[in-house]
């Protein structure tokens, strides 16, 4: 590392410790990187900037997250938690099984942790403690569960890592559907045992087979956006792009006309708010793009590279360290900005190792989906213990059971491969 590397890092580095936003944090740090270690204009830097936004395999973003906030607003959120509570609520355990499960169905149509912690924690974290479910249990699943959105496709993080790395998105979609069912699996499980034998939770009747086809039928129409957005993609029918827009409409059909709990007024308000977050995420981009130009103008991820393979020889070793400096980088670092921040320097690596790229981009989303429940940066844990009035290190206590779970299935995914990787090579996509 040279003398240049150390000021970069330390530029950047001081100014998140300064509680600068990220993505001025990393714009600050490219701007006097250009000025006082390249020779070349500022105006490649703004060149940059556009370039960046203006990039067609962002508009599934955009779109996804208006899909996510259509749902929070209006009924399709509580018609997937009726449908998880008629599935498993009757089981000992069985309504934490129905939140971990309604994570994993919101996750699949928003594509945002954040979102399905905001949508789902809101109603189910009371509904846990009314019905006596320990308060450390209650918080730790209601934490961790979420971040099914961004394992379980269409991921927003998903999406940024193929675009720099052009690995085919379908194809990387389709990995992400075992690791989400095992830690839903695993996490159910794990509520089972606890509970089986606890008498002081309440415990729902088994419902009758006629009130199971009604909470179904009332659901139906929730149910088939996933049905519709996976069924579209890998049937040829339209391309991810166009599955985040058929989504959106769809979901603004059935809140307007089927479930009638959303009126037009409404309408503009949730566009202008979808519009918003897409802004900041944006950004953000392209302050991690610019960062990266830097980066690659002065070839530091050459020299971690070559750094890298002078230490490393073993790929089962590089897999190790590159799991814990994935999950060390997400207790500090969102996973949009860490994606498009690490991923170029990460991905020549790879090859050397020969470790297949769609492989990776899944372990490295796993890795900071677990940052959104780590401390002192994970997102979740602020927003479960504003809702449970909780503060940091309660909250950071009581995932940790969880965390060990998605933890195991990530230690599963990465060390065998074939797991993930046989679906989307049935399908043709590599």
């Amino acid at each position: 590392m040279t003398g240049n590397d150390v000021i970069i890092l330390l530029i950047l580095l001081g100014c998140m410790a300064t509680y600068i936003p990220v993505f001025m944090c990393l714009f600050f740090t490219a701007v006097l990187g250009f000025l006082f270690f390249t020779d070349l204009p500022i105006l490649l830097l703004f060149q940059t900037i556009f370039r960046s936004m203006d990039n067609f395999a962002l508009v599934v973003v955009l779109f996804f997250i208006l899909c996510g906030n259509i749902m929070t607003a209006g009924t399709i959120v509580e018609k997937l938690i009726k449908v998880a509570n008629v599935l498993v609520s009757w089981l000992p355990g069985g309504l934490g099984m129905a939140g971990v499960l309604a994570c994993g169905l919101f996750g699949a149509i928003s594509g945002s942790t954040v979102a399905t912690v905001v949508a789902l924690g809101g109603f189910m974290i009371p509904a846990l403690l009314d019905n006596g479910y320990p308060e450390r249990y209650t918080i730790g699943v209601m934490t961790t569960s979420p971040n099914l959105g961004v394992i379980i496709p269409p991921s927003i993080s998903m999406i940024l890592y193929s675009m720099i790395s052009n690995v085919s998105l379908e194809g990387l979609f389709l990995t992400g559907f075992l690791p989400g069912i095992l830690i839903m699996g695993g996490v159910c499980l794990y509520t089972f045992f606890i509970f089986k034998g606890n008498k002081s939770i309440v415990r729902m009747p088994p419902p009758s087979f006629k009130e199971t086809v009604a909470i179904l039928k009332e659901g139906f129409w929730s149910l088939m956006l996933p049905v519709i957005i996976f069924g579209g993609i890998f049937s040829g029918a339209f391309t991810a792009n166009e599955a985040a827009v058929v989504a959106s409409v769809y979901a603004f059909f059935v809140e307007l006309f089927i479930h009638k709990s959303m009126k037009f007024s409404q309408v503009k308000n949730i566009t202008v708010s979808s519009a918003v977050t897409s802004a900041t995420l944006l950004i953000i981009v392209a302050g991690a793009t610019c960062f990266g130009r830097l980066l690659t103008l002065e070839d530091i991820p050459g020299r971690i590279t070559e750094a890298v393979l002078s230490a490393i020889q073993s790929p089962v070793i590089f897999l190790l360290a590159m799991n814990i400096m994935l999950l060390v980088i997400g207790m500090f670092m969102d996973i949009i900005s860490a994606t498009m921040i690490l991923g170029p320097v990460f991905l020549p690596m790879l090859d050397a190792f020969h470790v297949n790229w769609m492989h990776f981009g899944l372990i490295m989303t796993v890795n900071l989906a677990i940052g959104y429940c780590t401390p002192p940066m994970g997102v979740s844990l602020y927003i479960t213990g504003a809702i449970a009035n909780r503060d940091l290190i309660y909250v950071s206590k009581a995932v940790i059971p969880f965390i060990i779970i998605q933890m195991a299935v990530l230690f599963l995914i990465t060390y065998i491969p074939d797991v993930v990787l046989w679906l989307p090579r049935l399908m043709g996509y590599f």
